[in-house]
């Protein structure tokens, strides 16, 4: 019990005084590892262990592919889809900013290049045409979480490396609740609508909707490509994630020419800093998160839980609850990284089918996105907006109140997640 105190101390106090979370988790560890006289090689090599994996492989590929897409211009497209598709509608660019960052999700994997990418073209068009500025970041940043959800999800990837399950299911499995978020906030918008009276939009004429979509569709071929490869035997979900920038590039410089070679010595610049700062994570989380699994941390809570509640329901919820918290204080990878033999332990207990749990996990730490003191995408969303950060917050309580309401429903209709995986992938469900 002593080292587990001085382990949470240690990383506590780290984080209070703001050393980056990626040494935070380092330095406990190393601390704990010290004051138990074992060896630090045994740390190093847990650390290299973590990050010497076939699936991560796919998490610098998947981040070209987005950047390929987002530098290429492919947002604005996809907003004039969004826009043909439900502009036309009764508060129709909310409609719009949900939907785009439903079509972006299965382009970029990243709920905040979803909010940096859509934010930057919805926020300004919404306020211009009426709607608060506080709205206008809240939907934006809180449409953004389905960006770790709907596939590809680098979330999903590191999760399913780590945990040994099926990337490939974690995807399907992700559709549905990604689908239900989106839709659920297209009904909040309905309600925000009538409730302050944001303006339709126009109706595009059937021919001009005819040239959006032809233009902004084949970027769509994207996602479309890479489940359905996984699902056809064709490629793995790290191959799949180098077929994608193959994709994008034959996009981006031949078919838009929105892209020129000169471009992609940065493009390749910015992927590796980005995959060279979650390696990092993920090797000081996965340190930390042995670390807690080696004191045990996982059978006392699990008996303190028990103790509680032997309903699979309500230990469902009680992990919930541990989400929740969790993502109000860091991004989801380290918090699955260092939760993870936490959360293995109370899924066993509860009798969690492996990928129902890791799509769940993954679904309910992508709400802290918008959750204060944390909440990153809601600081970008509102920062676009030129508004203070807590009245972003404050106009996400609605989106955010609808959200935890979906995932209770995930947790009494758990084949919401697994319906695809059982449908599609039935033998990665044995």
């Amino acid at each position: 019990m002593n080292s587990v105190l001085l382990l949470l101390l240690v990383f506590f106090v780290l984080v209070v005084l703001k050393i980056p979370l990626a040494f935070a988790l380092f330095l406990s560890t190393l601390v704990t590892f010290a004051s138990l006289d074992m060896s630090f090689m045994s740390l190093v090599n847990r650390m290299l262990t973590s990050v010497q994996s076939f699936p991560m492989l796919a998490i610098p590929f998947f981040l070209m592919a987005g950047l390929l897409m987002s530098d290429g211009g492919v947002t604005e497209r996809l907003v004039k889809l969004s826009d043909a598709l439900v502009g036309h509608l009764p508060g129709g660019l909310a409609h719009v900013n949900v939907v785009v960052s439903m079509l972006f999700a299965g382009l970029s994997g990243s709920s905040v290049a979803d909010t940096a990418g859509v934010g930057a073209i919805m926020i300004p068009a919404m306020k211009k045409a009426g709607y608060d500025a506080e709205y206008s970041a809240a939907i934006t940043a809180a449409s953004s979480t389905m960006g770790t959800i709907i596939p590809p999800s680098t979330t999903m990837i590191v999760y399913g490396g780590v945990a040994g399950v099926s990337i490939g299911a974690m995807f399907l499995g992700g559709v549905i609740p990604g689908v239900l978020i989106g839709l659920t906030q297209m009904g909040v918008n309905v309600y925000m609508t009538k409730k302050h009276n944001y303006p339709r939009g126009e109706r595009i004429p059937l021919r001009q909707k005819f040239d959006v979509f032809v233009r902004g569709i084949i970027p769509m071929g994207m996602p479309i490509l890479i489940i359905g490869g996984i699902l056809g035997g064709l490629f793995t979900a790290t191959e799949a994630s180098s077929t994608a920038v193959v994709y994008g590039l034959v996009i981006m410089l031949l078919i838009y020419r929105t892209l020129t070679i000169s471009d992609l010595p940065r493009i390749f610049g910015e992927t590796i800093i980005m995959f060279s700062k979650i390696l990092f994570l993920v090797a000081g989380a996965s340190a930390f998160g042995w670390t807690i699994a080696y004191l045990r941390v996982p059978d006392m809570i699990g008996s303190y839980i028990t103790g509680i509640t032997t309903s699979p329901v309500g230990i469902t919820l009680m992990i919930t609850l541990l989400l929740i918290i969790m993502g109000t204080m860091m991004s989801p990878v380290p918090a699955i990284l260092i939760t993870l033999p936490i959360l293995q332990e109370l899924g066993d207990l509860a009798g969690l089918h492996p990928i129902y749990l890791g799509v769940f996990v993954v679904t309910t730490l992508s709400l802290g996105r918008i959750t204060p003191p944390y909440g990153i995408c809601m600081m970008i969303a509102s920062d676009i907006a030129g508004i203070p950060a807590y009245k972003g917050f404050r106009a996400a309580g609605i989106l955010v109140l609808a959200y935890m309401l979906l995932l209770v429903v995930f947790v009494l209709i758990p084949d919401l997640i697994l319906f695809l995986p059982r449908f599609l992938m039935p033998q990665s469900m044995l």
